[in-house]
């Protein structure tokens, strides 16, 4: 477990994270955080091509499983359903509780688990305190000043990512 802000590992977009590599990592369990990693804030529908990506994964052995800090009735149950996963809300990110807890639902392991989000301070940080592979994606929008600040004050973290070599399928590494 690590306090480390700092990603395993590097995307672009969530869709850019395939099987292949997931399982050349040893991850079979892919945790994905909701608000502008699946889709925009306030959208309750992701888009198609997160759909196709989803349906890919799980094709490919990969299971999929929402972690989300929402707690607005009904959106992550929607967004649920159209990927056809579970998933927690109200995780509390970035305690590991709610990482921990979808492990446990599904019947994982964290040695063989990772969790995909857009955000440093919650999504990293609860993957590393969780003792799980942290993926950080780019965020789908940036839609106010507020998220605008918060990224900026994650720009160092994302730089040492950026800064790390590509492994050999996707993402770029980034060492601990």
């Amino acid at each position: 477990m690590s306090f480390s802000p700092v990603p395993a590992y590097s995307f672009d977009a969530v869709t850019d994270i395939r099987s292949a590599f997931l399982r050349d990592i040893g991850v079979t369990f892919l945790m994905l955080d909701l608000d502008n990693t699946l889709a925009p804030y306030g959208s309750d529908v992701p888009d198609e091509r997160v759909v196709r990506w989803a349906d890919t994964l799980r094709a490919g052995g990969i299971r999929l499983f929402i972690v989300s800090n929402s707690r607005r009735p009904g959106r992550t149950e929607r967004v649920a359903g159209v990927l056809r996963v579970d998933y927690i809300k109200n995780a509390r990110k970035p305690s590991p509780a709610g990482v921990i807890a979808a492990i446990r639902k599904a019947g994982g392991a964290p040695e063989r688990s990772a969790l995909a989000g857009d955000q440093i301070y919650t999504d990293t940080l609860a993957a590393n305190r969780a003792g799980v592979t942290s993926i950080l994606v780019r965020p789908i929008r940036l839609g106010n000043a507020f998220l605008a600040a918060r990224y900026g004050l994650e720009a160092p973290f994302r730089a040492m990512a950026a800064r790390r070599p590509a492994p050999a399928r996707g993402g770029r590494e980034i060492r601990r």
